[in-house]
């Protein structure tokens, strides 16, 4: 009887030190399997005289019946523990605030912002939007736009003049987007109706100036074209995108080597407190070029002069962007800072329209 009092002192210690259902399945094959000490034990009650066999046989079965209990508990103990833990582990906090949905944390860029604002303005006066490609040959950059080889002009644009191609034309990176016009103009018959966005660039950089830029021409051509209607399509453009009920528009006279006349625009203007204000003021800030299209570029782009006529004119996008936005530096358009596009940016599913409110 001693030695069954050491199994079951042994065997239970065994059980209450079990840190693992592993650990515990290895003690009760210890004591129970087929080859356990417990199972020894029962297996050689046969060999026992009669007399000794009864007594034996039922103190080996309630040490059966309290390691198999003794187990049971355990088990429990251990898959509680093990519950315990994993609820710890995976607690979520239903008192915190929700995440931020991704469509709350994306912006969009101001320029993707402008750019769809223009679209949506000029589509409503029935534009079309033309593209080209950024890398340009010299022909289509300059000289379809009257720019004589040698001629002065050229060194306005600070260009970025690239290896010559295969059949050893001239290469550039586009200076404006007037070679979309050029393409537009080889491409269509009159009555021609686009505005041209995209990438432009120059050898250039300080608070108002980056080597590369966005710009958007326009360009009408037809037989009836004119100033008259340049004015009108100008000044609805800039109430509608500055938001303004009223606006006074000056046309001063310039040079564009593809435009005759040429003129550049100012717009009036409030500056106080330093904030531009457009609609009001005395002041007057200059924000476009434009003019007539020159008769020359009319005939290098395969146009009759004497029967089509046209104008055209150009915006810095990100130019205008500052204006209306209130950004003072543009270079950080181009930084890739999260903080300045937080704070700059608009929400991915807030479409500018005419009806809605470009900006609202």
């Amino acid at each position: 009887m001693s030695d069954l009092s050491s199994l079951e002192q042994e065997t239970l210690a065994a059980i209450e030190a079990a840190d693992g259902e592993a650990v515990l399945e290895a003690v009760r094959i210890a004591a129970l399997g087929k080859k356990g000490s417990i199972s020894a034990l029962l297996s050689g009650l046969g060999k026992l005289p009669p007399e000794v066999r009864k007594d034996q046989g039922a103190a080996i079965n309630l040490l059966k019946d309290k390691v198999t209990a003794a187990l049971a508990i355990r088990r429990m103990a251990l898959k509680e523990a093990a519950l315990e833990a994993r609820l710890v582990a995976e607690t979520l906090d239903v008192t915190l605030p929700a995440r931020v949905s991704p469509l709350d944390l994306g912006r969009l860029h101001p320029i993707s912002q402008v750019s769809d604002e223009l679209a949506a303005i000029f589509a409503d006066m029935g534009f079309a939007i033309a593209e080209g490609p950024d890398i340009e040959t010299d022909d289509y950059n300059f000289t379809k736009l009257n720019f004589p080889p040698d001629h002065p002009a050229r060194d306005m644009h600070d260009t970025f003049f690239l290896a010559p191609g295969a059949q050893g034309g001239k290469k550039v990176l586009r200076t404006h987007t007037s070679p979309v016009q050029v393409r537009t103009m080889l491409a269509q018959k009159p009555p021609i109706r686009v505005i041209c966005p995209g990438r432009t660039y120059r050898c250039d950089s300080d608070q108002t100036h980056t080597p590369m830029f966005h710009q958007i021409e326009g360009l009408v051509i037809d037989k009836q074209a004119n100033l008259g209607h340049l004015k009108w399509i100008l000044q609805e453009f800039c109430k509608t995108f500055f938001e303004v009920a009223e606006v006074k528009m000056r046309f001063r006279p310039s040079f564009f080597p593809f435009t005759e006349p040429s003129m550049e625009v100012d717009i009036q203007c409030s500056r106080k407190g330093g904030e531009i204000r457009f609609g009001e003021g005395e002041d007057w800030l200059e924000i476009l070029g434009c003019g007539m299209v020159h008769p020359n570029v009319l005939r290098n782009c395969g146009l009759d002069p004497d029967v089509y006529q046209g104008f055209a004119w150009g915006i810095g996008i990100d130019r205008i962007a500052m204006l209306k936005y209130g950004m003072p530096d543009l270079r950080a358009f181009f930084e890739a800072d999260i903080r300045w596009l937080t704070h700059y940016g608009f929400r991915p599913l807030d479409m500018p329209t005419l009806f809605g409110g470009l900006s609202s």
